[in-house]
């Protein structure tokens, strides 16, 4: 029997660089990436310029001969080079994994562990050199790929791309210790940009400011909202994002004017630059989201920026985000608590009781439930938690359609709108990242020393918020003459080693990103429990009130 003949029928739909690139048929000449550039100069890539790098990327990545949906892991800033090359995954087929350049070394073996990569992708400028033997490398910049390590063969049973592949994989914080990878498809993604670009939030000419690093999905969702709207990406470098000047500055070199970001980008540049804030004539809107912004900070960015547009974006990265509501201008004195509205165009939360029945009406409280072209495909590898959080239509579960239980809880408004409540598990936002306790708690107990721990959230002293965390030690760990565990209470600090603390903070360090690494390690002798045997946190919480027991 004769082997049938490769496909050759173009793919059709909607892929993410369809999309994305559609400007440069209509408006070539339009700027299309904007980076800030020393001193007080700017870089400009235009659409036509952006569409010839995509090209020369997809060209060279397609002579790999990889099937489509391999993954590859993209390590980079978000830049015009980084979005040509994801772009250019996506041209090629390729599922795209984007990793900071400061992932700890054996947190990326983990990521290449987990995702199976054929491909390691980094700027021509790029530090990382001890990766995993067997994995390709190659380098990019001014649209020429240089492989440095060909990938390994592999057979190739697929040849056409499909618009339900996997566009990318965003790895977050997991409960079972391991990084959790988000598969979105290109055609989830894409019906996401079209719900939002529903809220007319950018326009051609726009000049959208994006501050968060390439693996976080907030830089997607901004680079989707520029481009998909014929606007500009503005991506802030983050060694600028952390000082309030430099931040300010390249707002006013690139012309920015919208700002998408978390709440704590503006923390430091309310406190220390308001006049220069206040002078920067292009911005008039900012998006938000990641995090709650605490009202007075928001409050004092009206009075700053009057009659400036403020976004609440809402959401998760399953679905890359569900709402975009307007934040009421100015603020009503009485306000407590901010709206996160209604779905976005396409889109419906409803909310369920613990039992899983629907609840409906003002005052209903609940679990949010999204329903949504844009959903994620699944967790990688990891059947057990995609079931857990794809479950079935309450409203008519007879259909077999999914929703996301997205584990947030809320309370319904007078007007159908929603409010956002807090957490039903043990995940928490630092600074815009979401983040696992069970992670953190996981790999300090990877430490020969530690044989109990728990983490929680805590105010930073900066602003914004941290993790603390409580360890109990083995006994060998502690000073003979200080275990005196039969007098202490059970958050009561012990006495160990002054070393360990920091000994523990550099262990988490090693293979956990920084904003999941505790800022503070206090040893107790027990951790306290509640009545189910649990950690009990909110008596770890009072006890941070008290005088320390260990070295920050």
């Amino acid at each position: 029997m004769s082997r049938p003949p490769a496909a050759t029928a173009a793919a059709t739909g909607e892929f993410l660089h369809d999309l994305l690139l559609d400007p440069a048929r209509h408006d070539p000449g339009r700027p299309a990436v904007i980076e800030p550039a020393a001193p007080g100069g700017t870089t400009v890539r235009t659409y036509a310029e952006l569409a010839r790098a995509v090209d020369a990327y997809a060209t060279a990545l397609r002579a790999l001969e990889f099937e489509p949906g391999t993954r590859v892991l993209l390590e980079a800033e978000a830049g015009a080079e980084a979005i040509a090359v994801l772009l250019a995954c996506s041209r090629a087929g390729l599922t795209f994994v984007p990793i900071a350049p400061d992932t700890p070394q054996e947190r990326l073996r983990t990521l290449v562990g987990t995702a199976r990569p054929a491909l390691h992708l980094q700027a021509k400028t790029g530090e990382r050199t001890d990766l995993p033997p067997g994995l390709g490398t190659a380098r990019f910049a001014a649209g020429e790929l240089v492989v440095e390590r060909t990938p390994a063969a592999t057979a190739r049973r697929r040849r056409v791309p499909c618009v339900t592949d996997p566009a990318y994989i965003v790895f977050t914080s997991g409960t079972t210790g391991r990084p959790k990878g988000v598969v979105m498809s290109h055609r989830a993604v894409t019906a996401f940009y079209r719900g939002m670009l529903a809220h007319h939030l950018a326009a051609p000419g726009d000049r959208i400011a994006g501050t968060s690093p390439l693996h976080f999905d907030f830089s997607l969702l901004t680079i989707g909202l520029a481009l998909a709207s014929g606007a500009a990406v503005v991506p802030v470098p983050q060694r600028a994002v952390r000082w309030p000047r430099r931040f300010l500055r390249a707002l006013h070199d690139t012309g920015a004017t919208h700002v998408n970001g978390v709440p704590s980008i503006w923390r430091q540049v309310l406190r220390h630059e308001p006049d220069r804030l206040a002078g920067l004539a292009t911005l008039r809107q900012v998006l938000f989201c990641g995090e709650e912004f605490p009202l007075p900070e928001l409050r004092r960015l009206q009075e700053l920026r009057p009659g400036m547009r403020i976004v609440n974006c809402y959401g998760a990265t399953e679905s890359m985000a569900a709402s975009f509501e307007d934040v009421p201008d100015p603020l009503p004195a009485d306000l407590e608590r901010l709206s996160i509205g209604t779905a976005h165009p396409g889109a419906e939360m409803i909310l369920v009781d613990e039992a899983g029945g629907v609840v409906d009406g003002p005052g209903a409280h609940g679990e949010i439930l999204l329903r949504s072209p844009a959903l994620f495909t699944g967790y990688w590898d990891d059947p057990e938690a995609t079931r857990a959080a794809l479950v079935p239509d309450p409203l008519c579960p007879q259909s077999g359609q999914r929703v996301l239980r997205t584990g947030d809880l809320a309370v319904r408004g007078e007007n159908g709108e929603l409010y956002f409540l807090g957490r039903t598990d043990s995940q928490v936002q630092i600074n815009g990242n979401r983040v696992e306790l069970g992670e953190v708690e996981r790999r300090l107990l990877q430490h020969p020393a530690a044989t109990a721990a728990a983490v929680l959230r805590q105010p930073s002293p900066e602003g914004g918020s941290c993790l603390a965390a409580f360890v109990v030690l083995a006994p060998d760990s502690l000073r003979s003459d200080t275990a005196t565990t039969n007098s202490a209470t059970a958050a009561e600090p012990a006495a160990p080693d002054q070393d360990i603390a920091p000994l523990l903070r550099a262990f988490c360090a090693r293979t956990l990103p920084s904003y999941m690494v505790p800022a503070e390690v206090r040893v107790v002798h027990a951790l306290p429990l509640t009545a189910n045997g649990k950690a009990d946190r909110a008596a770890l919480a009072a006890s941070l009130t008290e005088p320390e027991g260990a070295a920050r």
